[in-house]
């Protein structure tokens, strides 16, 4: 392998190493979005908006790189995957920094309103399946390891039962105006905190592209990493 060559790769391996770091970044917002939602921590909620601004510069700076790798080299197709995985799990992860923002603004929006407690319970407990979902996806991606990606879906089951749950949970909350508008909000939460869990999966999904070559949403009933 040529100098250039290598140096080409290596710099591929930084930018993967990045999008990890980004990842783990992101993940720490939505954990510590959780927390300042249950104990309604307005200024742990504020600084969780205030991480954001530094997380969009590090995904601004990734896309100038990956532009300027694409102008300046001549990837071959098993390269052409790594670039594909680093442009769209690094955008995954900028919207999971969103996804923290989102929930640490209904921190705000809902200061003094009266809330309840099963609610609050069923969000945390979705902050807690998610936070490994992210951890289990960035890993696979880090390790190269298909079977951990793969793994990531059947993580997400647990969130998919609790965010149907949060509707019984509203109407128990109908009696008072106020606490129902809380709760209503609470399930605005919970949504957003699944797409949390939705794009782990699609970086897991990422990861095996990069390592099979094929290319399917895991939903898809005839995925097959060894096929394509």
């Amino acid at each position: 392998m040529s100098d250039q060559r290598r140096s080409f790769h290596e710099h591929l391996d930084d930018m993967v190493e990045e999008v990890v770091s980004m990842g783990m970044y992101a993940r720490d917002m939505v954990e510590r979005a959780g927390r300042a939602l249950v104990s309604r921590d307005a200024i742990g909620a504020q600084q969780v908006i205030k991480d954001d601004d530094p997380l969009d510069l590090r995904y601004l700076k990734l896309e100038e790189a990956w532009l300027q790798t694409m102008a300046l080299q001549t990837p071959v197709a098993s390269d052409l995957r790594v670039m594909s995985v680093v442009l769209h799990a690094g955008h995954s992860v900028e919207r999971i920094g969103d996804q923290a923002v989102s929930t640490a603004r209904a921190v705000r929006a809902t200061i003094g309103m009266p809330s309840q407690a099963q609610v609050l319970a069923t969000v945390a407990e979705i902050v807690d399946l998610v936070c490994p979902m992210v951890d289990t996806a960035l890993d696979s991606l880090e390790r190269r390891d298909l079977d951990m990606a793969m793994s990531v879906p059947t993580m997400g089951r647990p969130v998919e039962r609790l965010e149907r749950s949060m509707y019984s949970l509203v109407a128990k909350c109908r009696e008072d105006e106020e606490q129902l508008e809380w709760a209503v909000r609470m399930t605005v939460v919970a949504r957003n905190l699944g797409r949390v869990g939705a794009r782990a999966v699609d970086i897991a999904e990422q990861v095996a592209f990069l390592l099979s070559g094929v290319f399917r949403e895991f939903t898809s009933e005839d995925w097959d990493p060894g096929t394509g």
